[in-house]
């Protein structure tokens, strides 16, 4: 699979009333997220020893502070995900401390221990309604599936909300909800939407905006974005970036 350098994001920005959206019952359900289970095994697959950009904006509007930071983000080919700053830190302090470098230990310990996997085990999948959408890139109509995502765990990592997938490919084209387990003690609350976007065949997260009640700080706001993916030096050992500070 080839990755693009840049990746154009298409961040879907639709409501229900727009899309035409038509409730529908469960019948195809199964066969559904039977395909977006096979699709997410192969997009694992395809991202594993890829390495992207990734730009972060937080602000804490409480305390009128704000940062800026941008990372390499690098999954191994073990699925290892570590990070390594690209830059200066610009910004206040306690916005580097207590809000960009814990999302950055909390999403990496939630992909490691597999805690996030969105499957049968974790979750139980609902079809809410399916809509047709153009593609902003190929121009071609696209049939989006939304299922409600209900955890059987209260276990680190899961979420309650939906995810939108793509009916061709079983490719996830969004994911949004509420952690149901708290990844810190600092955390009160995170909520989020992480858009993707289908390149090559291939599902790749271009945007996720975050927001996390914090106990010290207030309220935290996160916007993420996902650019310049590549391969990373065939010959590199596994694991050997270390994490951002």
């Amino acid at each position: 699979m080839r990755l693009p350098v840049t990746i154009a994001s298409t961040v879907l920005v639709l409501s229900f009333a727009s899309l035409g959206m038509a409730f529908v019952d469960s019948e195809d359900a199964d066969e559904i997220v039977g395909r977006y289970l096979d699709a997410t095994k192969i997009q694992q697959e395809a991202l594993r020893g890829v390495q992207m950009d990734v730009d972060i904006d937080a602000q804490l509007p409480k305390l009128k502070q704000r940062g800026t930071m941008k990372v390499l983000r690098v999954v191994s080919r073990l699925g290892k995900i570590t990070y390594k700053k690209l830059g200066e830190f610009v910004g206040d302090q306690t916005v580097k401390n207590e809000v960009i470098a814990r999302y950055l230990q909390a999403e990496s310990e939630g992909r490691e221990n597999g805690s996030m996997a969105i499957s049968r085990a974790n979750y139980k999948f609902r079809l809410k309604a399916k809509f047709t959408q153009k593609n902003q890139v190929t121009q071609i109509e696209q049939k989006i599936y939304v299922f409600e995502l209900n955890p059987k765990k209260k276990k680190l990592g899961l979420f309650k909300g939906e995810i939108w997938i793509d009916g061709d490919s079983g490719m996830p084209m969004r994911e949004a909800g509420e952690l149901v387990k708290n990844p810190s003690v600092f955390l009160k609350k995170v909520e989020f939407v992480r858009d993707y976007e289908i390149q090559d065949g291939i599902s790749v997260p271009v945007h996720i905006k975050s927001t996390v009640d914090a106990r010290l700080v207030g309220t935290a706001e996160l916007s993420i974005n996902y650019s310049n993916y590549t391969h990373q030096d065939p010959e590199a050992s596994d694991g050997d970036t270390p994490p951002a500070p």
